[in-house]
């Protein structure tokens, strides 16, 4: 038996892993690389074996780089079930229909591009031959056809992906329906037991529940995206988070009052960012009558996911719900927009928090945001998040003062604010924490989903605090894998 690391292999998107049984192949997750121009090529190249072949995918949770890829692997012939849990399902038919609009619009604008640069050549009495114009990765129709493939399974259910198999899924705290992936598979008289992290969540956190503690495995993929660091305490984020509203909403200037701008990941990370605004409202610590608008139809929609799964989150979000719907004075003053000219109407805005995505600063309508705002020292930006290598998300938190945005330079002059506490991800001390809940060393353990230094120093510390043996696989690489039995 065997697995190929294809994606999040010292790195932080892209997650893939194709298994390989004596009766089946398989993927867990399929996702999407995100962060510089690096990743449209890697995209491109991704998915490099026969999708047909592949019996069956297990998803551990809605997010891009998790799942952004899974049309290109129908239309690509890819026939089988997609096993996710019931919220994901929610979510990813959100998420992916945008992600196609995303990837037809970028490529529209490319190709015009193109088309320009060629009539130019013609007028200038230049001539070179032209690359013939691109198609998407994959489109708005492909991401439909790509749902009907979602099978749904719920929290803590077992079943049989295939013969000889058994799953479960259960509940890893990172977004709503992410899930840490429980597989059995027999072979040759043994059983293997592989045990998949996905993205683990920060205990404590609100909203989303704590990650279910495991306690048995022969092989084990564990996340290491914050392996390196500690988060501070929701408390601290808190302050930081006033402190910025303070800065820009509450500053006057000689530009006018600021805006503060949040990029923010449409699923998880908006609903948090709202839900830490809310609270700081209903203890006093905020302005009632700060404005707040949320930028993001895919964003809106999933909030409305959000809602309707309260069962899957935790007790304080039931509890700042019900205290909002006592009474309209009680919330928030949010304002979701409908269209393309609302999004536009916000650049005469000031004085407001404008949450918007990506998370990453690579796509969407927070790019017009940024474009708008970055040049005004009275405005502020707040990072809550992973910002991956080659994004312009990492390079305005390494203190780029000029970045480039839909082909303009573009000025920095706002207020960068970086609050690692509302991450969605476990940070150092909450992923040992986790691990430590397993009773017995695994046979194998891989170290995925992290940037290259982060994810080697973490296998290091495993060993060095754990005594297991871990190691952080390199991208392509194939690995066979123990043969050994473990308890269900």
């Amino acid at each position: 038996m065997h697995i190929s690391f294809l994606g999040a292999a010292r790195e932080v998107t892209g997650s893939c892993y194709l298994v390989e049984s004596a009766t089946s192949r398989f993927l867990v997750d399929c996702g999407m690389f995100q962060g510089g121009r690096e990743a449209r090529g890697k995209n491109r190249a991704a998915l490099a074996f026969d999708p047909r072949r592949i019996d069956f995918v297990l998803l551990s949770h809605a997010h891009i780089d998790h799942s952004g890829l899974l049309p290109r692997l129908v239309a690509l012939g890819y026939r089988g079930p997609i096993y996710a849990t019931p919220a994901t399902c929610d979510l990813l038919a959100v998420m992916l229909p945008d992600s196609g609009y995303i990837q037809e619009k970028e490529t529209e604008r490319e190709n015009r591009h193109r088309h320009r640069a060629r009539h130019a050549d013609a007028r200038d009495g230049s001539y070179r031959r032209s690359a013939q114009e691109s198609a998407p990765l994959y489109t708005v129709a492909q991401a439909h056809d790509c749902l009907r493939q979602l099978k749904r399974i719920d929290y803590d259910t077992e079943f049989e992906p295939a013969r000889g198999m058994r799953c479960r899924l259960r509940d890893a705290g990172h977004i709503l329906g992410a899930s840490i992936i429980e597989l059995w598979v027999e072979e040759r008289g043994a059983t293997r037991k592989l045990v998949f992290s996905g993205d683990l969540g920060q205990p404590g956190r609100p909203i989303v529940r704590d990650p279910t503690p495991i306690a048995e495995a022969d092989t084990l993929l564990v996340e290491s995206t914050y392996g390196n660091r500690l988060h501070k305490t929701f408390e601290e984020s808190e302050q930081e988070l006033v402190r910025a509203i303070d800065e820009t909403i509450g500053a006057k200037s000689a530009g006018g009052q600021g805006n503060l701008i949040v990029p923010a990941f449409a699923v998880g990370r908006t609903q948090e960012v709202l839900y830490a605004l809310g609270d700081l409202l209903r203890r006093g610590l905020i302005r009632r009558d700060i404005e707040i608008y949320v930028d993001s139809p895919m964003a809106v929609a999933a909030t409305e996911v959000t809602q309707r799964h309260q069962a899957l989150t935790d007790i304080e979000a039931r509890s700042l719900a019900a205290w909002q719907a006592q009474s309209r004075s009680h919330r928030p003053n949010i304002r979701y927009t409908e269209n393309v000219e609302d999004s536009m109407a916000l650049n005469e805005v000031r004085g407001a928090i404008i949450v918007s995505a990506s998370g990453m600063c690579d796509a969407g309508r927070v790019k017009h945001h940024l474009r708008h705002n970055l040049p005004r020292a009275e405005s502020g930006v707040l990072i809550t998040g992973f910002q991956a290598e080659g994004s312009l998300g990492r390079r305005l938190v390494d203190g780029a003062r000029m970045v480039r945005i839909f082909g303009d330079e573009v000025m920095v002059r706002s207020r960068i604010y970086t609050i690692g506490g509302l991450s969605a991800h476990a940070d150092q001390a909450a992923l040992l924490g986790w691990l430590g809940n397993f009773t017995a060393p695994p046979r194998q353990t891989f170290v995925v989903h992290g940037e290259a230094e982060t994810a080697t120093e973490f296998a290091t510390l495993i060993e060095e605090k754990l005594g297991w043996a871990a190691e952080a696989p390199e991208a392509g690489s194939r690995v066979e894998l123990a043969a050994t039995t473990a308890a269900a």
